[in-house]
């Protein structure tokens, strides 16, 4: 993965809090996840991408010129982007009520 795949805009990171368990079990309701405008994009990272007016939570899988959003639950469908604008950033953390539910996506 090269480095020019990374188009998030160069913002301040901000928290987001996880609603409902499409992302289960690496992040599930009421956890808390921090979003960088300028993270690495590549296969495999979990990113926020607008979609349907909104904005949405997946993993995000590219191949070739093939950019995918899936979650975590195989029984909802995978969502297809037009492109890498379409991210809004890059997960680098994970928060919960315990300590052992921290941790770091962006090494």
């Amino acid at each position: 993965m090269n480095d020019d795949l990374s188009n998030c805009s160069a913002s301040e990171p901000f928290a987001l809090r996880v609603i409902g368990d499409d992302m289960a079990p690496e992040f599930v309701d009421g956890h808390i996840i921090v979003i960088d405008p300028g993270g690495k994009l590549k296969s495999g990272a979990y990113v926020v991408a607008n979609h349907a007016g909104g904005m949405i939570f997946r993993q995000l899988v590219i191949d070739g010129l093939l950019y995918r959003l899936i979650a975590a639950d195989p029984e909802l469908p995978e969502i297809r982007l037009r492109g890498l604008d379409e991210i809004v950033g890059v997960v680098s953390q994970r928060s919960g009520k315990r300590r052992s539910e921290h941790k770091r996506y962006d090494g």
